[in-house]
């Protein structure tokens, strides 16, 4: 499945990150030149500068052959006009808005391009089984063709995990650990990685239970 992503914040990294990880193409798009440099060698996606308000932008991004378009920009009017750029001009087939402000939720439909519109306070899980379960070619929640879950766990101030090496963890054999996000930006779970307070934890696994994974790392 072909993505792109308009937003390089904190759930569009976290997106572009799960779906480059289950082997979809991701593009991640950002006017940010600092934050672009910043996540060009750590998401499994290619992470371009650019307004993807602007259709040539989206054009070059590849539009045209996308599956799936995810606005997850700070602001609603850009969410909006990306939205209806990746539907009129470019026909993509499914296209999700995240909404910043909830006033503005009434805006968010197909009459602007918007397939499904996403509340900004919707976890992460949500959004993206949305996006991807709503394809057909991926679920977050339960990658039906892989049978692979995916599961999202935060070191909170009483875990065991904070302040453990990631490597030293007595993790069960068929979970890999696919990500760690901490303060927004999603950083590559090396064994020397020292987990903290707050950071967020993606894991992937063919059996494990939500159970499971809580009692590594809580």
């Amino acid at each position: 499945m072909k993505v792109i992503i308009a937003g390089a914040g904190r759930l569009g990294t976290q997106i572009a990150q799960v779906l480059g990880g289950t082997g979809n193409q991701v593009t991640l798009l950002d006017q940010d030149d600092d934050r672009v440099a910043a996540l060009q060698d750590g998401l499994p996606a290619e992470v371009r500068t650019g307004d993807a308000c602007e259709p040539r932008v989206l054009e070059d991004a590849g539009a045209h052959a996308a599956d799936l378009v995810v606005a997850t920009t700070g602001e609603d009017e850009d969410n909006l006009v990306v939205s209806l750029l990746a539907k009129r001009q470019f026909k993509v087939p499914r296209v999700i808005a995240r909404v910043n402000d909830d006033d503005n939720a009434w805006l968010f439909t197909q009459h602007w391009g918007v397939d499904t519109a996403v509340p900004a306070a919707a976890p992460l899980v949500s959004l993206v089984e949305e996006a991807t379960s709503a394809s057909d070619t991926v679920a977050l929640l339960r990658l039906s063709k892989a049978g692979v879950n995916v599961i999202e766990t935060t070191i909170g101030p009483r875990s065991r995990a904070a302040g453990s090496v990631l490597g030293e963890l007595a993790v069960p054999p068929g979970i890999v650990v696919a990500a760690v996000v901490r303060g927004g930006d999603p950083m590559t779970p090396a064994p020397d990685l020292e987990l903290r307070e707050g950071d967020e934890i993606l894991v992937l696994s063919h059996t494990a239970t939500e159970g499971e994974v809580h009692a590594v790392f809580q």
